[in-house]
């Protein structure tokens, strides 16, 4: 009967890990087959058949360490393999994804065989006890005793590697958030290190821990009984080791590229700020000028409207068609906020540059005079907010060259909430993958791009604000809330 067990928990040990294998391998590498569920159906029964076949070809009493090391390198090997073949793995994660199962599966079984081993030994005394004292009434009773509790405890042994496999690969899953970020080989080898350092331990247990005297296998634990809690802890500790190095792995991902996000949304107010100073002062040499301009016509007009004569009206209506040239001068957007004005009147001849024909409306833009908001962090929501806006219109155009395009801004005060609104066209298509909070940037260098709306974001937590979008059709809607109240610090920088 217990082989009989052993068996059918084995297969079904075996297809669970295999099942364990083609998640973990799923949550980071993309599938070479159309068809993700019958490629990972056929990567975890190639791996349950891969261990039956070491399971019957390797005897289960074999203390040839030996033996285990081939194994163990027969594993990586088919792991590997298994990863190339299914999925797209040339990559360096893959190196750690290989490794990493390996080390969990290895620590998982020894802990597990470690501690119900002496359950199963205690089991086994308490029935010699009763045998001895004449319980069992009948040999086969005995027997059958005996079977039932080694299956027992076998069945509970794979149940328990099962389970603390399976936790240990979905909380690596969950913890390596970034999993598009392109991991370097002084990464990997962070990460990779615990795992190793796992696997090798594992390795170097069982060639210590079963020793051959007289020809009985004897265990290392017998002759020091400490071990039996030493060991189960220094494998807990290595299967700490590697969960919480992908945690900290994560965390410095983040920490950098929000570093990385503050360092250029630093750069982002420094030239914005530097842009509105030279653009006021031109935009006020602009109105002197115009002023002047103006009074000189009227005198001039009311000079030759004096003499009479065909030459004279033409005279007054070149001065009338100049006249009118001049009040074009004036800037395009009036918001009430000079920063907001001369930001717009920049990014909509940058948008008139690279998408012709664009539609820029920001009639409903305005803002209150009594404006508590740093005039450059509204300039950094706009600013991000019509930048990623331009880029979507302009990949609209050269995907339809005829297709309408446009940008369109607006604000709603209620209470001292300000709320500010953007809508764009854009091409229909969204790229968002799981666990990402934002879009993924369609360009080449997403270390420094795609940042667009974390900034946005960061900018409206400064004023107990959020940030929100969605999408209707093919129009890209953002909306940005902040409460108009001024902080005592602006987070990056301080008031200027």
């Amino acid at each position: 009967m217990f082989e009989m067990v052993n068996v059918i928990f084995s297969v079904c040990l075996y297809l669970v890990q295999g099942y364990c294998l083609q998640y973990f391998y799923g949550s980071f590498l993309e599938s070479r087959t159309k068809d993700r569920r019958r490629g990972g159906l056929a990567v975890a029964a190639l791996y349950a058949v891969f261990r039956l076949a070491l399971f019957w070809a390797v005897p289960s009493k074999s203390w040839d360490y030996r033996v285990e090391v081939w194994k163990m390198l027969l594993a990586l090997c088919v792991l590997a393999v298994l990863a190339a073949c299914f999925y797209k793995a040339f990559q360096l994660i893959t190196v750690f994804l290989v490794v990493a199962f390996q080390a969990v599966a290895d620590i998982s079984r020894y802990v597990t065989a470690i501690l119900l081993g002496e359950l199963g030994e205690g089991l086994l005394g308490l029935w010699n006890w009763l045998a001895g004292n004449g319980m069992p009434a009948t040999e086969d009773a005995f027997r059958i005793a005996v079977n039932a509790g080694l299956a027992i405890q076998w069945i509970i042994e794979c149940l328990v590697i099962a389970l603390v496999l399976y936790l240990s690969l979905k909380k690596i899953v969950r913890d390596f958030r970034e999993k598009e970020h392109g991991i370097s080989r002084m990464e990997l080898l962070f990460i990779l290190t615990p795992a190793a350092a796992g696997l090798m331990l594992c390795m170097l247990l069982r060639i210590i821990m079963v020793t051959v005297e007289d020809g009985a296998a004897r265990l290392l634990y017998d002759r020091y009984p400490i071990l039996l809690f030493v060991l189960p802890a220094i494998l807990f500790l290595s299967l700490l080791s590697i969960l919480y190095g992908v945690k900290l792995f994560q965390d410095m991902v983040c920490w950098n590229r929000e570093k990385s996000g503050r360092i250029v949304l630093e750069k982002q107010v420094q030239s914005l700020q530097e842009h509105m100073e030279e653009m006021e002062r031109i935009h006020s040499g602009i109105r002197g000028m115009k002023h002047d301009m103006k009074n000189t016509l009227s005198v001039i007009q009311r000079l030759s409207a004096g003499s009479g004569g065909a030459e004279n009206g033409e005279l007054q209506a070149y001065l009338s068609d100049l006249n009118q040239s001049m009040e074009r001068l004036d800037v395009r957007f009036k918001t009430g906020n000079t920063v907001v004005d001369t930001l717009l009147n920049m990014k909509y001849h940058e948008a008139e540059r690279d998408v012709p024909g664009i539609e820029m409306d920001a009639g409903k833009l305005l803002f209150p005079k009594e404006l508590a908001i740093h005039s450059y962090d509204i300039g950094v929501v706009l600013g991000n907010a019509v930048d990623n806006a331009m880029e979507a219109c302009r990949r609209l155009r050269e995907k339809e060259p005829e297709a309408d395009v446009f940008i369109r801004l607006c604000s709603l005060q209620k209470g001292n909430l300000l709320i500010l609104k953007v809508e764009n066209s854009f091409d229909g298509r969204l790229v968002r993958k799981p666990q990402k909070e934002f879009p993924m940037t369609d360009k080449a260098d997403r270390e420094n791009h795609g940042i667009g709306l974390a900034n946005i974001k960061s900018t409206a937590e400064k004023y107990q604000g959020t940030m929100d979008f969605k999408v209707k059709g093919r129009v890209f809607i953002l909306s940005v809330m902040m409460k108009n109240e001024r902080r005592n610090e602006d987070g990056l920088w301080s008031d200027r």
